[in-house]
């Protein structure tokens, strides 16, 4: 695999970190929806286990931003090492 292939390889893997920590944050949306609704009905141990999920997904969640900053550093040091201009880029999408 050549540079630019690793690079557009990277940014894909970028998108699909973005896409992960979009989830994460539709479930903890999702999770306050049941707990508004909660209310109206006042189930105790539905209240407990949403609590225990919601920790759950907020770790996973801001284990998904720290992998993304992470690795959004990584990707521009290897742009940037390998001197991988918008040109070339270009030139590659063109190829494929």
């Amino acid at each position: 695999m050549d540079k630019i292939e690793k690079f557009k390889t990277m940014e894909k893997i970028l998108r699909e970190i973005e896409d992960l920590k979009n989830s994460e944050t539709a479930v903890i949306k999702k999770i306050g929806q049941i707990e508004t609704e909660n209310m109206n009905v006042n189930v105790q141990n539905l209240d407990k286990s949403l609590n225990e999920i919601y920790d759950g997904v907020y770790k996973n969640l801001q284990h998904v931003e720290d992998l993304q900053t992470s690795f959004t550093e990584t990707v521009a040091d290897f742009k940037e090492k390998n001197n991988i201009t918008d040109e070339m880029l270009l030139e590659f999408s063109e190829n494929n």
